[in-house]
């Protein structure tokens, strides 16, 4: 068993930033890819960004990329999500999870996922 638990959520105002965290414990997590998605009111839970087991790879959604930055340290067993020029369009539930199934954009190919950090974003 896998417990993620993400932290570093709040309000913030438009142009703004966040630095979220996600601490594992139970089992590593080093040696999985990693993901962050988020959920906003009303919508389907979408992707945000992934790292590589190893931090050599990462990814973004469209709408994230160049404000956005994924990280992690396998020795702390954490990732983190540097969330800079915020906008309210981010404004969601933001969720960790360990990939299991390759696919690094589709939830359904992670197997542990967080309870989730609440971001806000004012205009």
């Amino acid at each position: 068993q896998v417990q993620l638990v993400e932290s570093g959520g709040g309000l913030v105002q438009a142009g703004g930033s966040l630095r979220l965290s996600c601490a594992a414990s139970g089992r590593t997590i080093s040696n999985f890819p990693m993901g962050w998605f988020r959920q906003a009111p009303g919508k389907e839970r979408e992707f945000v960004a992934a790292i590589s087991w190893n931090g050599d790879g990462t990814f973004y959604a469209d709408s994230v990329r160049g404000r956005f930055t994924i990280s992690r340290d396998n020795a702390k067993n954490t990732v983190s999500l540097q969330m800079n020029s915020l906008r309210p369009e981010d404004t969601a539930v933001y969720y960790c999870a360990r990939n299991w199934g390759g696919n690094y954009f589709r939830p359904t190919d992670y197997d542990y996922w967080g309870q989730g950090t609440q971001v806000t974003v004012s205009s």
